[in-house]
């Protein structure tokens, strides 16, 4: 997916701000769907599955937080948020439900585009890695052309799902994965019976990669809703200091 000519859809329900973005959209080479209803949303949603989301809050039937919670449910997809609510717990409840970024109304059409730069930008480096690309993580290397797994320089002997487990992770690292995603992106649509496997995955991954697996610094479990594979500077300084 390239920046150019991706799938934006716009949920907005002000038909002048929505025209307005849809307008500024197209002139910049994206694609778009629009709509002003959050159910309408879902299905077009399910339907053209697009490459970012940029979400009114404030809907006349569905909530937009009850939209960002069902689409980050299932999808990675970048979801930006557009809102006159601009209070600090807005903002909070909006990214945590999955929500990669916050503009506050009233906004610049410049803003909100380089906003989409940004997303898309992030997005094509998790899903464009080349046969060579390692990722780093403190003494944790992840080689995703070779499928090898270093951890303070030794290989790391993980089974087929294992490592697939990993790489979802470390190609999507500072997003929360619901658990209903990790079981699409793992076994396909039909694996919601598979929950228990899930977590017996994710717990045997820990075994083998964290320093001290009851106290997780990478696969960190957000309760209620799944995992998030940490980014944070800290995790890998956390598997510095076991280093032997």
């Amino acid at each position: 997916m390239a920046s150019f000519g991706a799938t934006i859809l716009v949920v907005e329900d002000e038909p002048e701000l929505a025209g307005a973005l849809e307008r500024s959209l197209i002139a910049h080479g994206y694609r778009v769907q629009s709509t002003g209803s959050g159910e309408e949303a879902l299905a077009l949603f399910s339907r053209a599955h697009p490459d970012l989301v940029l979400l009114d809050l404030l809907l006349p039937d569905v909530s937009g937080l009850e939209v960002c919670r069902r689409i980050r449910a299932v999808s990675p997809t970048p979801i930006i948020v557009l809102s006159v609510k601009n209070s600090e717990h807005d903002k909070v409840e909006a990214l945590d439900l999955g929500a990669d970024d916050y503009v506050a109304k009233p906004f610049g059409i410049a803003e909100v585009l380089a906003r989409i730069r940004v997303a898309l930008r992030r997005l094509e480096r998790q899903n464009g890695h080349s046969a060579e690309e390692q990722v780093r993580i403190g003494p944790l290397v992840v080689d995703l052309g070779s499928r090898r797994v270093l951890l303070n320089g030794h290989d790391v002997a993980l089974t087929p799902t294992e490592y697939e487990l990993l790489r979802i992770f470390v190609t999507h690292r500072g997003k929360l994965l619901t658990r209903q995603m990790l079981l699409q992106m793992l076994w396909g649509a039909a694996s919601y019976d598979r929950m228990h496997s899930l977590h017996v995955y994710v717990a045997q991954l820990r075994q083998k990669i964290e320093p001290r697996p009851g106290e997780p610094r990478l696969i960190l479990t957000i309760p209620g809703v799944g995992y998030r594979f940490s980014d944070e500077v800290e995790a890998a300084r956390e598997l510095d200091s076991s280093e032997p």
